[in-house]
């Protein structure tokens, strides 16, 4: 019955997906979600309490669970005596594989810059997500400021920055019509670059 349940449920996922990239946030609603299904709306309800839930599980499936593997898996780096370089750059690369080549995860970011001047979208998709990274990477800085590899300052900022310096190179992407995939190589490369300008700036001079 889990299982079913499950399934079912990632269905309306996949279907909210489609609605949302095709009508926008503030245009789509339950009901042509529940068309869409060919269900029912109190069945939709029974799964998700509101648009703004469908929506946070559409970004939590399509956009933002790449992040939550790659803090995990920060998370545990962080304990196990791995260096703050090589946390980095593993963090970097599973982030980065997934917002550079999955289509679907390109589209719901593009989808969320447009709607956030007009709706809490931008908010959802940020607390769904991102703040989450930030908070992880935070941990991690916050560490090695205490340890001394990097000099005294704001966990939080220093994430932030971070995070900059990672998306910098791909960020134009983002404004592409229809951009093609790039390679590990290249993915790899980027992140190395990136870390590498980050720990120049922020280790004790």
């Amino acid at each position: 019955m889990k299982v079913r349940t499950e399934t079912r449920r990632a269905a309306m996922v996949e279907t909210a997906a489609a609605v949302f990239l095709e009508m926008g946030y503030e245009g789509a609603s339950m009901k042509e979600v529940s068309t869409r299904l060919g269900g029912s709306k109190a069945t939709l309800y029974g799964y998700f309490s509101s648009k703004e839930a469908l929506f946070i599980a559409v970004v939590q499936m399509y956009a933002t669970s790449h992040l939550y593997n790659a803090v995990s898996d920060l998370l545990v780096t962080s304990r196990t005596g791995v260096s703050l370089e090589e946390s980095l750059l593993q963090f970097g690369r599973k982030m980065l594989k997934i917002v550079l080549n999955d289509s679907t995860a390109i589209k719901v970011y593009r989808m969320v810059l447009s709607e956030s001047g007009r709706s809490d979208i931008g908010t959802l998709f940020y607390e769904s997500g991102p703040s989450q990274g930030i908070d992880a990477l935070a941990t991690l800085m916050s560490a090695a400021v205490e340890s001394g590899e990097l000099r005294k300052g704001n966990p939080k900022i220093l994430a932030k920055q971070f995070l900059s310096l990672i998306t910098a190179e791909p960020e134009e992407r983002l404004f592409q019509r229809d951009p093609q995939p790039m390679t590990l190589l290249q993915i790899d490369e980027m992140v190395a670059t990136a870390v590498d300008m980050f720990l120049r700036g922020a280790t004790p001079r």
